[in-house]
């Protein structure tokens, strides 16, 4: 069993200012923006995917998966630059750079005519969203007091879900109904594939114009200005954080830890060292899980999903937006419950849940009891995933790794964390074809419970330790 961690150290939350609360929320809520970009930007395509597949001609079920998952393949490079340029450049212009990134996505995908160019410009959006899913809540947990870092970086999370409900009500009111039984030559002549589907991809383009500008105002990580030798930046951030004695405190535990870490520095080579080693694996695995518990296909698919319940356009349209409100309610609920609870304990939670969810969805295509059953038992799943594992595992993600090491090993993580997800959106196609829906929600049981002796045997529970604490801790237990 997994040892708990302990906390108080110097610089924890107890000595925060209570003044400097809205200061903090400022900030972390324009980092977050990077995640309501995130969740925008790729949950957009699932409402637009039936009209531009129309517009294009797309008939091929790879090039249907390939349009579907072109993103990823931004969004693993982007995760794969991202630890480097943050740790030379600093996580704030990485946040810029991200925003820019969103901007030229919506407008390039929008005016595509052809489906490379399509692609090309959904891999830049890619891009922005492997940097912002990197760096947003790696800024966000190095901005935050101890006591409530599970809370703000769950932020992070809820305004994820906030971009996806978004994305999800924008597409349904510019749709335009779509009369039953229309033949394809039919449904190529409506509004929704002529024009809609143009209008869903540039409607990003205000939240990613908004998010450019903000994060321009918003400080450099302190702990970045410390490690690079900007200690009077780092005391003025900090004391905006927290006071006074709370960025004295703070600031002599990152320079402790960090003069230690002077001579191994932050290599990628550290990331494979026997006493990182242990932390790296439980980061990947979770990475990964998120992932592969197949909750991202229900947002990528829902139209298909959906379809294959016995709904139509105009229903699927309506129930994809029910998805989102769900996903919403239930994050604002993980908010509460992330740092009263502890992070391992929802972990346990979410994983448990799903295994049962999907055993009783996959029952219910196999027996043909579709419709309504089957909406709610998606409703039950997204309910599960957005309290637990959705939100605890970018809190582990951004709070268990050495602080000399920390911006690599959470790029590391969500570059495993988008190829996992590559590999979900590509071959879901593929085995719904083969498995059906009944097989295919099977087999994402068997990972979730997997997931769960996974959590169980080898997550620790971290809530409320100072970083400075956490490593040291979590690196003894590796000696």
């Amino acid at each position: 069993m997994p040892v708990q961690i302990a906390s108080g150290a110097p610089g924890d939350a107890h000595a925060v200012h209570a003044d400097s609360g809205l200061y903090i929320w400022l900030i972390c809520l324009v980092a977050a923006l990077g995640g309501l970009l995130f969740g925008y930007d790729w949950v957009v395509i699932g409402g637009a995917k039936l009209f531009y597949e129309a517009y294009f001609g797309i008939r091929d079920p790879a090039m249907s998966g390939w349009l579907m998952s072109a993103a990823l393949a931004g969004c693993i490079a982007g995760a794969a630059l991202a630890g480097m340029l943050a740790d030379r450049y600093g996580r704030r212009i990485i946040l810029i750079i991200s925003a820019a990134l969103f901007l030229l996505c919506a407008f390039g995908t929008a005016w595509a005519n052809s489906t490379g160019v399509f692609a090309m410009f959904r891999i830049i959006g890619g891009l922005g969203i492997g940097l912002a899913s990197s760096i947003s809540p790696l800024y966000i947990a190095e901005v935050s007091p101890a006591a409530h870092r599970g809370r703000f970086v769950a932020i992070n999370q809820f305004t994820i879900v906030v971009g996806v409900l978004l994305a999800q009500t924008v597409n349904l009111l510019i749709a335009r109904p779509v009369p039953s039984g229309l033949d394809a030559q039919a449904l190529l002549q409506t509004w929704n594939v002529q024009h809609g589907w143009r209008w869903m991809f540039l409607s990003g383009g205000v939240p990613a114009a908004l998010f450019l500008v903000l994060a321009m105002a918003i400080p450099e990580s302190p702990r970045w200005l410390s490690r690079r030798g900007r200690h009077d930046a780092a005391q003025r951030v900090l004391a905006r954080i927290g006071g006074d004695v709370y960025a004295r405190a703070s600031l002599a535990a990152m320079r402790t830890v960090q003069h230690t870490a002077v001579d191994a520095g932050a290599a990628w080579r550290d990331l494979l060292s026997r006493r990182v080693r242990p932390v790296m694996v439980i980061g990947v695995v979770l990475a990964v899980f998120q992932q592969w518990c197949g909750i991202n296909v229900i947002f990528n698919y829902a139209q298909d999903i959906f379809a294959s319940a016995g709904f139509d356009i105009n229903q699927g349209l309506r129930s994809i937006v029910a998805t989102g409100s769900v996903n919403l309610l239930f994050t604002l609920l993980a908010l509460t419950l992330v740092d009263r609870w502890g992070r391992r304990k929802l972990m346990l939670v979410g994983a448990g849940g799903l295994f049962a969810v999907y055993l009783l969805i996959g029952a219910a295509y196999a027996m043909h009891v579709l419709g309504l059953p089957v909406l709610l038992l998606v409703l039950a799943a997204i309910a599960i995933y957005a309290t637990t594992l959705a939100p605890v595992t970018w809190v582990l993600l951004s709070e268990i790794f050495p602080d000399r090491i920390r911006a690599q090993a959470v790029a590391l993580s969500v570059f495993w964390l988008w190829v996992a997800c590559f590999v979900l959106t590509y071959t879901f196609p593929w085995l719904n074809a083969h498995l059906g829906p009944a097989g295919s929600f099977w087999l994402y049981g068997l990972i979730c419970g997997a997931g769960f002796l996974f959590v169980l045997r080898r997550v620790p529970e971290t809530a409320g330790v100072p970083l400075e604490v956490l490593e040291a801790q979590l690196e003894r237990r590796a000696d």
